[in-house]
């Protein structure tokens, strides 16, 4: 939840409203809207359990901008290969 879904139809609810597929997994990093090829698993040690991954989305252009970003915070954790989730009524 963010603070364009709070209270109803948010900005990308809008976009896909009636279409009947989930918005696209798209990169983390700022104005990019390719698809998602990685995930960045990070945590910030100072508020987050040692346990809890919070996630960043990539493409493969920005995997290692976004990877030197949170490496140099001391945020990150590690990088996996990011599978698109499939529709479960695209599996018939």
């Amino acid at each position: 939840m963010n603070i364009f879904t709070l209270g109803g139809l948010g900005l990308e609810s809008e976009q896909h409203a009636g279409q009947g597929e989930t918005p696209a997994a798209v990169c983390s990093r700022k104005a990019c809207r390719a698809d998602a090829t990685w995930q960045l698993l990070w945590n910030n040690p100072r508020i987050h359990a040692p346990e809890r991954r919070k996630v960043w989305l990539s493409c493969e252009e920005h995997r290692e901008w976004l990877e030197d970003y949170l490496q140099t915070r001391g945020l990150w954790k590690e990088t996996l290969p990011f599978d698109k989730p499939t529709d479960p009524g695209e599996a018939r």
